[in-house]
């Protein structure tokens, strides 16, 4: 940016360009969306962004909104699309007075980000710190950082529940989190554990229901996105095995270099060492 340090402030929020980031700073308020208040700061890096737009907003507003990278944010991730517009934490809104600052700012931004570089391999922006705790309908969840815990209300748990018992699962046994908006029907929280058939949330040990006042998006969305994160770092790094080359490529060059050998080109020494390479390729 033109001088790190410098502020664009918004309604609810302000973006502070800084020169590898944005660090954005969520208002506390009334006015102000939960989830932004619990969010409080977040430090999105450049390398996270994979593009940014200006748009005229409501009643004398314009937008600036960064588009976050694919597999960058495990907030986004978790939310999958389902935040309303007005909790996007990757919008801020101005006065249309200041869309000539805000376009000034877009562009900039433009500039830093590296274009086609697809869907991030790891987390670059920071999960919500743990530890973390809601309410659900049928359930109290928490999250330490390591465990995920569920126990079960008498007065809205299903018997299926009750039975199994109150639940702690190891974020090294998780394959994943799904979760639902309060917002809609049949909102939930799901610990994914594995390839088996999932039973209907309500009877599912490993999950819990949303329902009026319980579960909401700014209690939820953060334990979900601070569970995936975990779980992403509890994986060992995937080994990629080298690749194997054609074996008609192999058997063509020894034959190239059986020649520069016969030619005196190649030392016998040469030969048999280049030849065991070639030979440990395939």
């Amino acid at each position: 940016m033109s001088r790190m340090g410098d502020v664009l402030a918004g309604f609810h929020a302000a973006w502070e360009f800084e020169s590898d980031s944005v660090v954005i700073r969520y208002e506390r308020g009334i006015r102000t969306p939960k989830l932004f208040q619990a969010l409080g700061e977040r430090r999105i890096p450049f390398e996270a962004i994979e593009a940014v737009t200006l748009t005229p907003g409501r009643r004398g507003t314009v937008v600036l909104r960064a588009e976050p990278r694919a597999g960058a944010d495990p907030l986004m991730e978790a939310a999958a699309g389902q935040l309303k517009e007005a909790c996007d934490p990757y919008r801020l809104v101005l006065p249309a007075e200041r869309e000539t600052l805000a376009e000034y700012y877009a562009d900039e931004l433009r500039a830093r980000l590296k274009p086609d570089d697809g869907p991030a391999e790891r987390f670059l922006v920071a999960a919500p710190s743990v530890p973390l705790r809601f309410k659900a309908y049928d359930g109290k969840a928490s999250f330490d950082g390591k465990t995920v815990s569920f126990r079960w209300f008498w007065t809205g748990a299903s018997s299926a529940k009750w039975k199994a018992g109150d639940q702690s699962f190891a974020i090294a046994d998780l394959n994943g989190v799904e979760w639902r908006s309060p917002e809609v029907f049949e909102g939930h929280l799901r610990l994914l554990r594995g390839a088996e058939s999932l039973l209907p949330v309500d009877q599912d040990p490993a999950a819990v229901v949303f329902g009026l006042g319980y579960g909401p998006v700014h209690e939820s969305l953060p334990f979900a996105g601070a569970v995936l994160a975990a779980v992403r770092s509890a994986r060992p790094a995937a080994v990629v095995p080298a690749a194997r080359r054609d074996p008609a490529d192999i058997a063509e060059r020894i034959r190239h270099l059986g020649e520069l050998h016969q030619a005196g080109l190649v030392t016998d020494d040469e030969f048999a060492v280049k030849k065991a390479e070639l030979l440990a390729e395939l």
